[in-house]
């Protein structure tokens, strides 16, 4: 029983750090719950609640650049990010807990291959600004980050570059703000609906915000090429492990 403790609670310590690096937390603490013998379906809403405090604490981490956005912009992506992150969370509570067993290492591979390709699509769409897309395109993330949050932070990374915003800084800070407002959201209609085991989501919340103020810090000077390749690495190997339990 100790074990689990310690195995869910670095695992929401780290997710946090990601998250406010570069994102990936989930592939942490969707397995750590699934080993905690936590069902898949239960350990994705449970997961989703255990990192939505670190979003938290690195947004706050990023306070300075999300002031000098304008305040209407702010307004608008925040809404868009909150009706996305509750359609999000009413698809994944009607979906057949064997259904999204069977889904789960598919959203793993999709989501550790995103992460892989973050740097790629950054550097391909870089100042060609698609500013248009923003909007439709957060929305589209927010239902995604709703459902599954793996990989959420580096599909929100792309979405910003893709979409003109070149200031790193201002895309980490817009990336973990709209990751809150979804992941909040999203887990009050978890938790409406019962599908949270709250006992180990507590104890990995808070964790989860002291990861995600420690790693707002880091991400400000920490190079995270190491960070993705063990975020990556996990990515591959949970996905695997999935993968192995069709069988």
């Amino acid at each position: 029983m100790d074990s689990i403790w310690f195995v869910t609670g670095a695992a929401a310590f780290g997710a946090g750090v990601l998250n406010a690096i570069a994102g990936g937390g989930s592939f942490l603490t969707f397995p750590a719950l699934v080993f905690a013998g936590v069902p898949p379906l239960a350990a994705n809403a449970t997961s989703a609640a255990a990192v939505s405090p670190g979003y938290l604490g690195s947004t706050l981490g990023f306070k300075e650049e999300l002031k000098s956005i304008p305040r209407n912009s702010l307004r608008r992506e925040v809404m868009v990010a909150a009706i996305g992150g509750l359609i999000g969370a009413g698809l994944l509570l009607i979906t057949p807990a064997k259904l999204f067993s069977g889904l789960v290492p598919w959203l793993l591979l999709l989501a550790t291959a995103l992460f892989a390709l973050g740097p790629t699509i950054a550097a391909r769409s870089a100042g060609r600004g698609h500013a248009h897309w923003r909007l439709p395109g957060l929305l589209a993330v927010a239902i995604y980050g709703g459902y599954f949050n793996g990989g959420l932070g580096i599909l929100l990374m792309a979405l910003y570059t893709l979409t003109g915003e070149s200031r790193l800084n201002t895309v980490n800070a817009l990336k973990n703000l709209n990751s809150f407002v979804l992941s909040w959201l999203s887990v009050a209609a978890f938790a409406w609906a019962g599908a949270i085991v709250w006992h180990p989501a507590l104890w990995m919340m808070g964790l989860a915000t002291l990861g995600g103020w420690s790693g707002a810090r880091l991400a400000k000077r920490l190079p995270a090429r190491w960070v993705r390749w063990l975020v990556i690495a996990t990515g591959l190997v949970m996905s695997a492990v999935f993968f192995s339990r069709l069988r």
